[in-house]
């Protein structure tokens, strides 16, 4: 087993819960990996040896980001969506049907591909845990087989049959929603670890309460862990859904209520508020205030959104920069909220942060200190560390 010894880091971010913002900043410090975990953390005068050394030459090591929100299986372009929202078309789900037409499509080795692509963007921008969510298919077969191409890049998979409504089944709701919950479910279920459902009853092609519920309580049952969206578009009960029946994570929360507020605060050991400004920027939509949230005592996570139509971003160093100038954050807050916090969205305790025996995920940034991931906003300074 061959370790590596790495030194020459200006600011160690270990984001253990400790000091201001919970960073648990060290400095002079140095590490050690072996068999891809950390085994040793400690000042650099008592490092001990290692087979390599990776001398960092004075940048800044933080756990590598989690983005626990992306839609990755795609094909096709949605640009000219983008430039009408830009010019004034409030945006209510209606474009999704042009994604899922484009990625029925287009052939498995298009596709994976494009997952490909993406994922190794995301890695040259710090990026070292990603979700993958289905969503752009609506039938059995290609719900299937973007599950399983996700599958090929990360553990983190995510049904969404219950995206929208596909163009066939406008007329018969019902219909859909008995093939989401029965032979789709039992065919996708093997090949993911999560079920989510946009639960958004002021956009017709998104899903009611009534539907959330049942898609979410038969994704359980078929032994799938609960993620949502909630909340995007205006208020709705898509939080307080996801906080009764346990959700690991409710995503978007851009409209709460001070009721929604409260649950949150009450499930922060159970239920994360998944924020992701990068759609509100895309979308011109308000931006929720997080700063307001973390007061309240809510548990909250940062991610990209990445998809071809609200967010067609993978960076999460551009969200964080936007938590910090749009949403109240402080650059250690959002850095937290896009590791530790992401993690514990996704209900893990091994990524997100730097401790002894956690696995050696980590980003590098070209910069003194990780401030200067808002602090230079728009420059690529985080890439994943390869070991």
């Amino acid at each position: 087993m061959s370790s590596t010894l790495i030194t020459g880091i200006a600011e160690l971010v270990t984001c253990d819960g400790t000091g201001p913002d919970r960073l648990g900043l060290r400095f002079g410090a140095a590490l050690v990996v072996a068999d891809s975990h950390v085994a040793w953390i400690g000042p650099l005068s008592a490092a001990p040896a290692a087979d390599q050394r990776i001398d960092l030459g004075g940048r800044t090591l933080v756990p590598g980001f989690v983005d626990s929100h992306a839609h990755l299986v795609f094909a096709g372009d949605r640009s000219l969506e983008f430039a009408a929202r830009m010019a004034g078309r409030p945006y209510d789900g209606g474009g999704i049907g042009v994604s899922v037409a484009a990625t029925r499509g287009a052939s498995d080795e298009e596709l994976r591909g494009l997952v490909a692509r993406r994922v190794a963007e995301m890695r040259s921008l710090g990026t070292t845990t990603v979700e993958i969510k289905s969503g752009y298919g609506l039938t059995v077969d290609d719900e299937v087989r973007a599950l399983t191409i996700a599958a090929e890049f990360t553990s983190e998979t995510t049904f969404l049959g219950a995206h929208v409504v596909p163009g066939e089944y406008v007329d018969d709701r019902a219909s859909y929603l008995d093939l989401v919950v029965g032979p789709m479910l039992a065919a996708a279920a093997p090949h993911a670890r999560w079920i989510d459902v946009f639960c958004e009853p002021r956009s017709p092609h998104a899903f009611t309460e009534a539907e959330a519920r049942a898609v979410l309580v038969a994704g359980r049952e078929a032994g799938l862990g609960i993620r949502m969206h909630g909340n995007q578009l205006g208020p709705g009960p898509g939080v307080q859904l996801a906080v009764e029946l346990g959700a690991a994570s409710v995503d978007h929360c851009t409209y709460l209520s001070p009721a929604d507020v409260d649950a949150l605060a009450d499930a922060r050991d159970q239920t994360v508020a998944t924020l992701l400004p990068g759609v509100e920027f895309s979308t011109r939509s308000p931006y929720p205030d997080a700063a307001r949230l973390l007061r309240a005592g809510v548990s909250i996570a940062l991610a990209t959104d990445c998809n071809p139509g609200t967010c067609y971003s993978s960076s999460m160093a551009f969200v964080i920069a936007l938590a910090v100038r749009e949403m109240g954050l402080t650059p250690g807050q959002a850095l937290y909220a896009a590791t530790a916090g992401s993690a514990k969205s996704l209900r893990r305790a091994d990524i997100g942060r730097i401790d002894i025996g956690l696995r050696a995920d980590f980003a590098v940034l070209d910069a003194p200190s990780s401030s200067y991931l808002a602090y230079r906003a728009g420059m690529p300074l985080a890439s994943a560390l390869e070991l």
